[in-house]
């Protein structure tokens, strides 16, 4: 169990420290690219990008035509999918956590078990009888504690580094709507040089009605 647990310890640190990017970097880039090309020069940004904060930036993205809401649920929807991505293999892990030290106890008990089946057969008690015995038990305990302890350390990392990707991926998901919304209001706000060619010139009640009365006719 603890070759197993080493296993899964290292693939997960490995995998979490390739989904780890610096995140305000990785939004200022997107805000950048936002202002200057849109929501596609964002999501080209995104999906460059390695990560779960990108991958949701992506799917949020990719939502942008159809409203704000269907941004947020899509974000709500890839975040909760990348944090399962990011929490597997940890619950194997906690299991040979807790799986170690009962080894070791079983070790222990084996070894007890072959002292009194070695005083059994001899039918007498010396140290050199039960020697053998209790050290099996001291030595299954100890391994299944050191085990125990070493998955323990890697198990508690794997925890902090999910913990910080995931607040990192919230935050920078709150960015993400803040900077659609407002890129969304830009949009539709014209400047007056943009309206200027559009505005039709309207006569004037006033002088259209004095040029229809019968007395100004030609």
């Amino acid at each position: 169990s603890f070759i197993i647990g080493l296993a899964i310890a290292f693939e997960r640190i490995i995998t979490l420290n390739l989904a780890d990017i610096n995140t305000k970097k990785f939004v200022t880039s997107v805000r950048q690219a936002l202002r200057e090309g849109g929501v596609p020069a964002a999501e080209a940004v995104a999906v460059k990008t390695r990560g779960p904060v990108a991958t949701v930036f992506q799917a949020g993205l990719s939502r942008h035509g159809e409203g704000i809401e269907a941004v947020e649920k899509a974000v709500v929807s890839y975040g909760a999918i990348e944090m399962a991505f990011l929490e597997r293999g940890l619950v194997w892990l906690s299991l040979f956590i807790s799986v170690a030290p009962l080894f070791g106890f079983l070790g222990t008990v084996v070894g007890m078990v072959e002292a009194f089946d070695a005083i059994e057969r001899a039918g007498d008690i010396s140290a050199t009888l039960v020697a053998r015995g209790i050290k099996i038990a001291l030595l299954t305990t100890v391994f299944g504690l050191i085990a125990a302890i070493t998955l323990q350390f890697f198990y508690n990392y794997a925890v902090s580094k999910v913990d910080r990707i995931v607040a990192d991926m919230e935050e920078a998901s709150v960015e993400l709507v803040d900077a659609l919304v407002l890129h969304q209001v830009k949009s539709v706000i014209k400047t007056p040089a943009d309206v200027k060619g559009d505005i039709v010139p309207v006569a004037d009640p006033l002088t259209a009605d004095a040029a229809t009365r019968p007395g100004n006719t030609a």
